[in-house]
């Protein structure tokens, strides 16, 4: 068996596979056998027909057909063995280059490679800092807000009321077919801040609320309001939006006094304000680090990027795009809507969806999950048995709280699915910690503080083995020791 191999540029193998005549002649005796064994040859029983026989009744080219199939199948491992490549996927036939000599070209997605480059030379400051005190203090005040009493009023809409509206938006100068829903809401909900409490994601844009004083239930007004021409999203880019409010309802709002009875209306184990003030700084804490450590971490992965190499095959990419679109399927079913419907919603296909969207997400999950990898294994990253217990006990607590999972059912489930939510489970921490531990790792080589000793696996010393007692060595063991 002859193979040249070319390695293609999207990283596939293109393998030329030539097989001995003999080997082909093999196959179709072995074809044509199968062939008799399926139908009845007039004058045989099955199986025991002459090869020329079957194949007059059958044709040549039945027999061959049947043949190539057998044949690849037997090939196909030794083929792989002997071209040296390592497949992300089963490949296939491409083409039958010939039957004299036969002759066949498969196409072979390999294993992506990825080579980091310099990634131990690049440098980026991790400079998180802590929320400030007059964050806490907003955040109390929007605990306020979530328990204050409402109730609706026929005047003017004030600061700190709470208004129930819908908003029609145009684009100047839209395109023919552009999708602007995003730029009206149905009976939509906003509070009136004071000029200091304003939120930077306030919808439409920030201070749009404020705009609505001094009109009341019934009455209309229209904002025209020009985005920067940096904004984030890429539609609204120095765009000139005109919005038409209609309000419908508007609630004066009663915010409750910041006292211990007020922490303990918050939570039953809040026993005073004091101790609702530090539970609400560590959770102010923790989002904001959070927050940072998800930039921070993007952006030392497009760097190291930058300077890497790295090659797989589209077929990986369609697979992460299937992924990409079962999240999706997912979240729609929690709402209620499935993804038809979502498409029309948007006013797009689902062809137009995955090339524009679902594609530059799943290769960017990709890349992100390549470069994770390769740092993991280069540093020998492992997990061990007790931090892999503590991390299943923390997502079985997570489960729990969320109300994700109800336990009381499955307790009462039989022991196959409970065994595969537990092999669920410890996957999903598995694969937590170690992603933790590879991040964590990227950021002291970023801040300079790895050393190539850090990466030392430490083998655990080995128990002295005991020699059992015989009579023979209990009496060597008594004379040394006198």
């Amino acid at each position: 068996m002859n193979i040249e191999k070319n390695i293609r540029e999207d990283h596939q193998a293109e393998l030329t596979v030539e097989v001995d005549a003999e080997r082909m002649e093999t196959m179709k005796r072995r074809a044509a056998r199968k062939l008799a064994e399926r139908g009845k040859i007039p004058g045989f029983r099955p199986g025991k027909a002459p090869y020329d026989m079957i194949r007059r009744h059958f044709g040549e080219e039945a027999i061959n057909e049947q043949a190539i199939d057998l044949l690849v199948d037997e090939i196909y491992p030794e083929v792989i063995k002997q071209a040296e490549i390592e497949p992300a996927a089963a490949g296939s036939l491409e083409k039958i280059e010939s039957m004299d000599p036969p002759k066949f070209i498969f196409r072979v997605p390999l294993a992506p490679t990825v080579d980091l480059g310099d990634y131990l030379s690049i440098r980026q400051a991790y400079e998180w800092v802590a929320p400030t005190d007059e964050r806490l203090t907003e955040a109390l005040e929007e605990l306020r807000q979530m328990y204050g009493s409402t109730e609706t009023v026929e005047r003017e809409v004030k600061e700190g009321d709470y208004v129930l509206l819908t908003v029609k938006g145009s684009k100047e100068g839209a395109g023919e077919g552009e999708d602007l829903s995003d730029l009206s809401r149905e009976n939509t909900a906003t509070v009136v801040r004071s000029p200091d409490k304003q939120q930077d994601d306030e919808w439409p844009f920030k201070g749009f609320a404020r705009e609505l004083i001094g009109i009341k239930s019934g009455e209309s007004k229209t904002l025209v309001h020009e985005y920067p021409k940096d904004y984030e999203e890429e539609k609204l880019k120095g765009a000139t939006i005109t919005y038409e409010a209609t309000i419908k309802t508007v609630r004066s709002v009663t915010l409750p006094e910041l006292n211990d009875e007020f922490a303990k209306t918050v939570g039953a184990h809040y026993e005073n304000l004091d101790q609702l003030k530090v539970v609400l700084r560590k959770d102010l804490d923790e989002r904001s680090r959070a927050e940072y450590d998800d930039k921070f971490f993007s952006e030392l992965i497009e760097n190291i990027k930058e300077g890497a190499k790295i090659k797989y095959p589209p077929q990986i990419v369609e697979h992460e795009i299937e992924h990409v679109l079962d999240d999706l399927r997912q979240r729609l079913t929690s709402q209620n809507m499935d993804i038809d419907a979502y498409f029309k919603v948007r006013k797009t296909t689902k062809e137009k969806f995955i090339e524009e969207e679902a594609r530059p997400v799943a290769i960017k999950r990709l890349e992100r999950g390549l470069i994770l990898d390769e740092i993991a294994r280069k540093h020998k990253i492992q997990i061990d048995e007790q931090s892999l217990t503590a991390e299943f006990n923390q997502t079985l607590n997570q489960l729990a709280y969320q109300g994700a999972v109800d336990f009381e059912k499955l307790n009462k489930s039989n022991k196959a699915t409970q065994e595969r939510f537990s092999n669920a489970v410890a996957s999903q921490s598995a694969n937590r910690l170690l992603t933790r531990r590879t991040l964590d790792k990227m950021k002291s080589i970023a801040l300079g503080e790895w050393k190539p000793e850090d990466d030392e696996i430490k083998q655990p010393t080995p128990e002295k083995e005991e020699t059992p007692t015989t009579p023979e060595n209990k009496e060597e063991a008594e004379s040394q020791q006198q």
